[in-house]
């Protein structure tokens, strides 16, 4: 797991690349919110989608849900990066624009939008 920690905005934003599997369930999902906090300070988290399970962006396995609600819980703003186009289901497609829209969780292309999204939700 690589973190890089940036600033926008007097925003700390701790970026996380990883090549390995780091959400699969909402333990690892706390684990991780902890193990960033401690290691950049950081209330603002944005990571690549390879480092979430499958079963994540299946929206009846219902663990985009149980995974999201911790981190809005812990006050954490929360990006993931990556082509998210191959999911076509309607659900997950209306799920990403709903969560976009809002303050907290946004599903965006590139780094550079993460950092861009992650510090207007904390200025408005």
């Amino acid at each position: 797991m690589e973190i890089q920690k940036v600033s926008r905005n007097n925003i700390d934003i701790a970026i996380i690349q990883s090549n390995e599997l780091l959400l699969y369930d909402i333990d690892s999902a706390l684990d991780f919110m902890a193990a960033v906090n401690y290691e950049t300070e950081c209330r603002n988290i944005a990571i690549n989608k390879e480092s979430l399970t499958e079963d994540f962006f299946n929206l009846s396995s219902g663990l985009a849900g149980q995974i999201l609600q911790k981190f809005v819980n812990y006050h954490i703003k929360f990006a993931i990066i990556g082509d998210l186009s191959k999911y076509t289901s309607k659900a997950f497609n209306d799920f990403m624009y709903e969560c976009n829209n809002g303050k907290s969780i946004f599903f965006v292309p590139t780094k550079q939008e993460a950092i861009k999204k992650l510090a207007e939700a904390n200025n408005t």
